[in-house]
């Protein structure tokens, strides 16, 4: 696989040409380590193509990857999922669809309907043990498109935080009954497309989909890809993005996306094969002492309190015995792995482990059993963003309406969306994930 990103970049660094263009530094570094960096470093200058109007190497680079996705049409992100998300809910704003979405969605996606000003009607998971992760019922997304009144798309996380991944193939196969769109937030699943049996949501069925290349590809952090299995969004894809994005893309972001075309070409399979065997002779090894959540191989999702632990203890253990996990809380550890991980990281990852479970108080389990209700919608999510509003106490928020959705990231899955009505129940979901305070419609 050809990698003209790269190879243009390359060359122009190694040019010794006068940069008479942005950006300032020149191709010149202030500390010797990141020369290399620096000198690949660009803007839209002649021969290096434009993101938003790609015809030359971005554009070549961007078919390399769908046709590796076997997708109508993929273009890049240098703004991660979140730039890919915007551009699919203004498209099916142009649209005049229908949002329906499973409510553990992340917060680029509020954010992204209060700027369309986007009615969105929610779709409560059966979740089991917090807000995280839960279980869609077919039956939930067929009676909210049934009963539409117009059309529609359905939006959903898979998969999600924890790793756990949804019907796609059933979703799109109900989608396709009422015309809707089925849309996927598949930050979390770039690799899906090569494990031994192919579960990418284009593969299965998907209309819309955005892989966070940084999370589980060897890609620079806010690489990402809008894939399209719908030939006439092909050329809405750029206008729609060039909305949201910077003019000034990162030519390094892109520049690590073209060499992930050559790195899946070349050798994401026969590491994925290999990695799949480290992953189950891990879990196999802590089987006895450690109760793991089902979900995509890559997640090593720890049911901390399931396992006699309480997850922000083992998390912080983990850290002191040289290993930084992706997300805790007193329930969870998530341990986040990806293709180009070794042997020698998973002996690495075992021994700190097993160390760390040894110094681990025994606990009770401790649930984050809720009432799951949608709490009382009041204003619109764009009305009650752009409304005037305060940062107050959890605890003093008990009938306040939500302005902005203000959630940790990770794992950012809101805990009530913004013009909705903070009821006891929220307050408790709040308190119990750590969350002190609460922004609210003053």
């Amino acid at each position: 696989m050809n990698t003209p990103i790269y190879d243009f970049l390359k060359k122009y660094g190694q040019s010794g040409i006068l940069r008479c263009h942005m950006p300032a530094h020149k191709g010149k570094s202030l500390i010797p380590e990141l020369s290399a960096m620096y000198a690949l470093d660009i803007t839209e200058i002649s021969g290096a193509d434009s993101l938003f109007e790609a015809d030359g190497i971005i554009l070549q680079s961007e078919k390399n990857i769908s046709s590796l996705y076997n997708t109508s049409g993929t273009v890049y992100s240098t703004g991660g999922s979140t730039l890919c998300i915007q551009t699919i809910l203004y498209i099916m704003k142009s649209e005049n669809r229908k949002i329906f979405a499973v409510r553990n969605v992340h917060r680029a996606f509020m954010n992204a309907a209060a700027l369309l000003d986007l009615d969105v009607e929610w779709i409560m998971p059966e979740y089991s043990g917090g807000i995280l992760s839960g279980n869609i019922n077919p039956q939930d997304i067929e009676n909210a498109l049934k009963n539409s009144g117009k059309p529609s798309a359905l939006y959903v996380t898979s998969p999600d935080y924890t790793g756990k991944t949804t019907d796609i193939k059933t979703l799109a196969a109900i989608c396709r009954r009422y015309t809707a769109r089925l849309i996927v937030d598949n930050a979390h699943g770039a690799h899906l497309k090569f494990l031994p049996q192919d579960i990418h949501p284009i593969t299965l069925g998907a209309d819309l989909c955005c892989d966070s290349a940084h999370k589980m590809l060897p890609a620079l952090t806010g690489a990402a890809m809008l894939h399209t299995s719908v030939p006439e969004y092909v050329p809405l894809l750029k206008q729609a993005m060039n909305m949201f994005g910077s003019t000034s893309p990162s030519y390094l972001i892109m520049m690590s996306l073209d060499l992930c075309n050559k790195y899946i070409t070349e050798k994401i399979k026969s590491d994925i094969k290999n990695n799949l065997v480290y992953l189950e002779n891990f879990r196999r090894k802590f089987s006895d002492r450690l109760v793991f959540a089902d979900g995509e191989p890559f997640h090593i999702t720890i049911k901390a309190s399931e396992s006699g632990l309480d997850g922000n203890e083992l998390a912080e253990r983990l850290r002191k015995n040289g290993a930084e996990c992706e997300y805790s809380d007193k329930t969870l550890v998530i341990l986040l792995m990806s293709p180009v991980c070794t042997k020698h990281d998973y002996e690495k990852l075992s021994y700190a482990l097993s160390e760390t479970v040894g110094e681990c108080r025994k606990t009770r389990p401790y649930t984050m059993e809720f009432d799951m209700r949608l709490p009382e919608r009041v204003m619109s999510i764009h009305d009650a963003v752009f409304s005037d509003s305060e940062t107050i106490p959890v605890e003093k928020a008990a009938g306040r309406i939500c302005a902005s959705v203000k959630v940790p990231c990770p794992p950012a899955v809101p805990i009530v969306a913004s013009g909705e009505r903070i009821d006891r129940n929220s307050i408790n979901i709040f308190v119990r994930y750590g969350i002190p305070d609460v922004i609210v419609v003053k």
